[in-house]
């Protein structure tokens, strides 16, 4: 069983992209534990923002203005520039990178917002980490998001938002435990909203699946 709230020590990488940023306490304390923070694009704008620089910024830069380009040029921050006609979006690139530095964690920020089609390639691209044994998620200021495909544990308080969302054609032996509306050995197939907006009882929640895969929202109002 896999618990996010307990990792152990590997290389943990953040990827921050040009979306939707606030940087709430709670992403303001998960980039400083960062053994590395990776700007896609625009997302570089945000880190200036808030005085963080990257450790590296990639991407077609059409999203970063020219003072902040002349901003990270002038501290030495390394970039990687690629033409704006691509196969692979920015963010793929960064999560290429990552993985290239032997990342075992991937934090995802900058990745929700108005741009539906970005925000829904970017929680499915949370499936190319879990097949190669790497944790990912995706944070914002209301969300953390997860693509498991077995039984997993959650930390929160009482009274935050789980949802478990199919996005295999089937799941079976669905369970939801710590929740208020708890499920055992239940098979949904994608496209139910039956796992939408249960809620935390106590500290913990754990989802457990035979098969399939789920996405799993934690979020507050």
């Amino acid at each position: 069983m896999l618990f996010f709230s307990d990792m152990q020590e590997t290389m943990k990488i953040i990827i921050v992209a040009s979306g939707s940023f606030t940087p709430t306490p709670v992403i303001r304390r998960e980039l400083s534990t960062a053994d590395m923070i990776v700007a896609a694009d625009g997302g570089a704008v945000h880190l200036k923002g808030i005085s963080i620089d990257p450790d590296i910024i990639i991407g077609d830069l059409d999203s970063i203005d020219r003072a902040s380009k002349d901003f990270f040029a002038s501290r030495h921050i390394p970039v990687r520039t690629y033409p704006k006609k691509k196969d692979m979006t920015d963010t793929e690139l960064c999560l290429d990178y990552a993985l290239g530095q032997g990342a075992k964690e991937i934090v995802l920020m900058g990745m929700t917002g108005c741009r539906l089609d970005h925000t829904l390639a970017n929680i499915l691209m949370l499936r190319c980490l879990l097949e190669k044994g790497v944790t990912g998620r995706i944070l914002d200021a209301n969300n953390e998001i997860y693509l498991i495909d077995s039984d997993t544990t959650f930390d929160g308080s009482p009274g935050d938002l789980l949802s478990v969302i199919p996005v295999t054609q089937r799941v079976t032996g669905l369970t939801l435990e710590g929740l208020a509306y708890p499920l055992t050995d239940k098979t949904l197939d994608m496209g139910t909203a039956l796992g939408v907006s249960n809620v935390f009882t106590g500290n913990t929640a754990t989802v457990r699946l035979t098969s399939g895969m789920v996405v799993v929202t934690k979020s507050k109002d």
